[in-house]
């Protein structure tokens, strides 16, 4: 675009949409892009007010987009959310899109602002994700050279060492691309797909933890050591016998509803204390 034309396209944006700011301000903020913009030693002369103008079309960082323009390309730089785990514990995220990631020690997600539209993270180390269905806005997590690309499931992804990645899924389906392939690779519940530099393979997992004919405490104790709830219940039901069969990745509320309805029995959980109470 020649000069001509872009001091007109800033003229006609600003008779649009004035900016209330005072002139000094406005004076000042176009000195600064003129000088960037414009690196030849011939620069544009125009009042601030259009100056003013072209400010208004550079800055759009209200809606988490910052956008500017040179005389060969258009450059796009979209705002992040950084999410960090620096504890030694897993810790739970609830995303703008309502998915829940839980996210290991020392890993770390990046995602854009406008997540809800656009459902695209960023993961170094590990995490575990259960997704929230939107057919409209595919959910992809990329780590290292790999993508996951699903709409609505629960998996695991982990940063291995030397560039590796493995996913684990638990439920729904899920496709896995590789930077520079044109090959797509889908996985059923119960598949783990493995990748290094040198190849890609899927192989089974298992996915479930199965109590056959066990004692209520043992139930007890698995919760308790997986998912670091104290649970408090009556002791005669401790030496109980029970066959269970939990996803391993389940949602604590989803098991303390099975357990309370197989033995008819009321619950509370207490998030607060971390603390499950069957009466």
């Amino acid at each position: 675009m020649d000069k001509k034309k872009l001091a007109e396209k800033y003229r006609k944006a600003w008779e649009e949409k004035p900016m209330a700011t005072s002139n000094n301000i406005k004076e000042a903020s176009w000195n600064k892009f003129q000088s960037k913009a414009f690196s030849t030693k011939k620069r544009i002369k125009m009042p601030w007010r259009y100056a003013a103008a072209a400010i208004l079309i550079i800055s759009l960082s209200a809606g988490g987009l910052f956008v500017y323009q040179n005389t060969q390309q258009d450059t796009y730089k979209i705002a992040e959310n950084v999410i960090e785990n620096p504890t030694s514990e897993w810790k739970t995220i609830i995303l703008p899109d309502s998915s829940k990631v839980e996210l290991s020690a020392n890993s770390k997600l990046v995602y854009a602002t406008d997540f809800v539209h656009n459902r695209k993270i960023e993961l170094n180390g590990e995490g575990f994700f259960k997704v929230k269905k939107d057919k409209e806005h595919p959910f992809q997590v990329v780590c290292n050279e790999t993508t996951t690309t699903v709409l609505g499931t629960s998996f695991t992804v982990r940063e291995d060492l030397k560039d590796g990645v493995s996913v684990k899924l638990y439920e729904g389906s899920v496709q896995m691309s590789v930077k520079d392939s044109t090959q797509n690779w889908l996985l059923a519940p119960g598949e783990k797909f493995i990748y290094n530099k040198q190849a890609v393979s899927i192989e089974a997992f298992n996915r479930f933890v199965d109590f056959d004919n066990e004692k209520f405490v043992n139930v007890v104790q698995y919760i308790e050591d997986g998912y670091h709830y104290k649970i408090r219940i009556p002791e005669a039901y401790l030496n109980k016998r029970i066959t269970l069969r939990i996803n391993k990745k389940e949602d604590i509320t989803t098991i303390v509803k099975l357990l309370s309805k197989l033995h008819n029995l009321n619950y509370e959980i207490n998030e607060s204390l971390k603390q499950i109470t069957f009466q």
